[in-house]
């Protein structure tokens, strides 16, 4: 093509405003280079270093900020000849993300200044690994492409290892770390078989028309084999970033071997990027199925995901059960948190319906109170294991009198991941019970029994690990205030103690701003970015919205 036809494939994009769209990412970019450059000019001190990454983080945080509150209903595809065309998208799922991602990655830094910075060698490459990995999350939510997916996930993935692994002279981190990448590489070549396979089918990478095709096979009754079995592996790398079972395995020992403040960020942040993922491509599903052939194509891959979810977190919470290290009994919490928020996934109403983003907001709600949770209960243990070596449960005895600083706010995070009311992670599961049982919402007679029963059946596995996972979480309370062992309070620093109280101190405020959080994930859950398939037979991705200006 020459030239001129290249400038016209560009006449109707306003690459200006594109840019200002994408600019949180464009910031990590730039923060990951100044990081680079730092040690050129300032040398590789620990102090230099962070400040720079403090100040990138601080500007993406302003960015992403603006960007939620400028991007419309129904969100665009941005930097494309094709101004629809869903290789990279933004819309208020996507921006209110990032939002949430950005703040969680000041806490884990914050932790990381208490903790590692004194004695951190390599301030440079952790800061530009762990940025790293906090942009393949983002790109990760802001897809609609298997392509870009698979991209987004090994952006996401490959720093992760690195993290895990960080401290080369830990024999148990290297052993963790080289688990975590095989593990994971085993996954993503599944994953890319999948795309090839669906990529051959289809003749396009959009997932949009992937929808399409799934759902126009479904309704004709073709044999669905090969596209199953291309779905199926496909699906193995969101799960593996969610730790969904089967794809759990290397959870527990990459949390325990990772230094404190590296779990506390993949707990949250790579799991919470996973689901929103899943939720986009769930949500892009149902809007691609007309409504009289919608509960028979959906109805299957509803119950799927929902047994998933359920096995999940029961699978999570009985191997918590018997933990006696506090670190890899939250590892294996988050795997069961991870399957809460996964039921929210499978709650697949046509949009056509009203609420239908019941699901979707729940999910947001519950991925606020969560990340609140771990940061605040991640980080008193890391605290605890700064100042006494150990990570095991007797070195919680008696914290309550020895640190009632930490004591506190460490009971306040363990009890709202139980989902005590009246504290936010009781209401988070309380909006996810409330999307559990709007699931049957637009169905027709004979689904609304299969649905109604799928949604029943997630409730009260919601119930039952909430009873189960009390007993684990409660031995770390009764350790803390109904035992004692006579040695002195924990060694502290003060702004350690001022980020797990902040921490406290917001979830006991949410539980008094729970409207203003749920209108906010509700604002956060509605327009999402809409697509209309093309042609089977087209390899590039065409869709319907074009970018609109902000209200």
């Amino acid at each position: 093509m020459d030239i001129i036809g290249q400038t016209n494939l560009w006449a109707g994009v306003d690459v200006g405003e594109h840019l200002f769209l994408f600019s949180p990412m464009i910031a990590l970019i730039c923060t990951m280079l100044s990081i680079v450059a730092c040690p050129l000019v300032f040398g590789r001190g620990t102090r230099q270093i962070s400040t720079v990454a403090t100040l990138g983080v601080i500007v993406t945080l302003i960015l992403a900020i603006r960007v939620a509150y400028a991007v419309t209903a129904g969100g665009v595809s941005g930097l494309s000849t094709e101004p629809a065309a869903g290789m990279l998208i933004v819309d208020r799922l996507s921006a209110g993300f990032q939002i949430v991602l950005v703040l969680f990655l000041g806490g884990v830094m914050w932790l990381w200044g208490i903790g590692s910075a004194e004695k951190e060698k390599n301030a440079p490459e952790f800061f530009i690994l762990l940025i790293g990995s906090a942009l393949g999350m983002m790109l990760m939510v802001s897809t609609a492409n298997l392509l870009m997916i698979v991209i987004a996930i090994e952006v996401a993935s490959l720093p992760s290892y690195a993290i895990v692994g960080f401290d080369k002279r830990d024999r148990v981190a290297a052993e963790a770390s080289l688990k975590y990448m095989i593990f994971g590489a085993v996954c993503v070549a599944i994953m890319l078989y999948g795309a090839s396979l669906l990529y051959g089918l289809v003749g396009s990478l959009s997932v949009v028309d992937l929808a399409a095709y799934i759902v126009d096979n479904i309704a004709a009754g073709r044999n669905n084999l090969l596209l199953a079995l291309g779905l199926l592996c496909f699906l193995a790398g969101i799960g593996f970033k969610i730790s969904a079972v089967p794809f759990h395995f290397w959870c527990p020992d990459a949390f325990q071997g990772a230094k404190i403040e590296v779990t506390t960020w993949l707990s949250v942040a790579s799991k919470a990027a996973g689901l929103i993922l899943l939720a986009r491509l769930v949500s892009i599903l149902c809007a691609a199925v007309d409504t009289s052939v919608y509960m028979s194509v959906l109805k299957p891959i509803a119950w799927t995901i929902g047994i998933m979810a359920a096995v999940t977190c029961t699978v999570g919470n009985f191997s918590a059960y018997k933990q006696n290290s506090v670190k890899r009994m939250l590892a294996y919490s988050s795997i069961a948190h991870a399957g809460y928020m996964m039921m929210a996934v499978a709650v697949m109403i046509h949009p056509s319906v009203p609420g239908h983003t019941a699901g979707i907001s729940a999910l947001f709600f519950y991925m606020v109170v969560y990340a609140l949770s771990n940061l605040g209960a991640f980080g008193v243990t890391a605290l605890v294991v700064w100042d006494t070596g150990s990570d095991d449960i007797q070195s919680f005895t008696g914290l309550m009198r020895r640190s009632p600083w930490l004591g506190v706010p460490m009971v306040l995070c363990l009890m709202s991941l139980v989902g005590i009311p009246p504290l936010a992670g009781f209401i988070g599961k309380w909006w996810i019970l409330v999307a559990l049982g709007s699931m049957q919402r637009g169905a027709t007679v004979g689904d609304w029994y299969s649905l109604n029963a799928l949604g029943w059946i997630l409730i009260v596995v919601v119930a039952l690990n909430t009873l189960l996972s009390l007993y684990y979480y409660m031995r770390i309370v009764v350790r803390m205030a109904l035992y004692d062992n006579e040695k002195p309070a924990v060694r502290t620093p003060v702004s350690g103690l001022v980020l797990v109280n902040i921490c406290g101190i917001a979830l006991l405020a949410l539980t008094l701003f729970t409207p203003a959080l749920k209108r906010a994930s509700d604002y956060f859950a509605q327009g999402m970015y809409t697509a209309v398939a093309s042609a089977p037979s087209q390899d590039a991705t065409v869709a319907s919205a074009s970018p609109q200006k902000p209200d």
